[in-house]
Parts: structure tokens; sequence; C-alpha cells
């Protein structure tokens, strides 16, 4: 029960409201940034905190996708878009939410960074040497936002 008040506090804080609306602003830009590198965002953008990229374009099934990023530390779930012609094992899409990254402090001119990365990633998925340089980028971009910052506990 003392979770649930808290919880119902926190979100109706401003704190929690100003959160919210940086995860919003943060997938709309995001979504602009797939569309930049040539990802079709299905929908045409986003109206909340994630958005599903059509990856028939860059010639990659949303598994292959999936993996590929997972070796190099970016999670991402493989998902089926609108009348998929891939089977839900497979997909052609990919789901990318952006409530972890803006919790940690992520803005728009890392999430550009990211968003190039994942088209490096798409267009070489099996490529070691691709793969290590965009894992060795996404390693440096994220240590400048620690999960747990320091001084985070302290009263």
């Amino acid at each position: 029960m003392a979770a649930k008040i808290w919880s119902m506090k926190y979100a109706a804080s401003p704190e929690f409201k100003a959160l919210m609306q940086k995860i919003l602003d943060n997938a709309k830009a995001m979504a602009k940034f797939m569309e930049e590198e040539g990802f079709r965002v299905v929908s045409g953008g986003t109206d909340n905190h994630l958005m599903l990229v059509d990856l028939r374009s860059k010639g990659i099934s949303g598994k292959v996708f999936q993996n590929a990023l997972d070796s190099i530390n970016i999670t991402v779930n493989k998902n089926q878009i609108p009348n998929d012609p891939a089977s839900p094992f497979v997909t052609s899409g990919a789901r990318i939410g952006l409530t972890s990254t803006t919790q940690r402090g992520l803005g728009p001119d890392e999430l550009k960074v990211v968003a190039n990365i994942m088209r490096r990633v798409a267009e070489a998925p099996e490529d070691a040497a691709v793969l290590a340089a965009c894992e060795k980028e996404a390693k440096e971009l994220i240590s400048a936002f620690p999960l747990y910052p320091a001084g985070a506990f302290e009263d």
C-alpha cells in the first residue's frame, strides 16, 4: 500500500510531469533522426514514449537488427509492422523506446548519435569491425550518463 501511495504522489509531482514531457520530446526527436538516417517510422512519428520502425528499406529483419544491436549493448525489440510480410518470429520492424535513455539524461544531441549508430548497424549487422566501432562509440556516449550518478542517493 505504501508503494502505491508513493507512486501516486510522485505521478502528481512537477518533477514527474517534467520527466514525462522530456521523454515525449526525446521520442519525437529520435523519430526525426531515424527518418533522417533513412528508416521509415511507422505512422510518420510518435505521440508517446516509443516508435515503431520499418526496417525493410534497410534490407534487414527485426530479429537481425535486435540481435546486432544487443551485441553492442543497445536494446530494441523486434516487432511486427502493420501488414507485416515477415513472421512474428522474424518481423520487419523494431520498437524503440526512449524512457530509460531519457531518465539517464540523454537528450537530442546524444540521440542523434544513437540514430547514426543504429543506421550503421542496420547496414552492416554482421561486420565485426563496424559492430566493434559502434559498440565503442555507444559505450563512450553512455559513460557520460551513469545509471547511478554520484550523489543521487544523498539527502
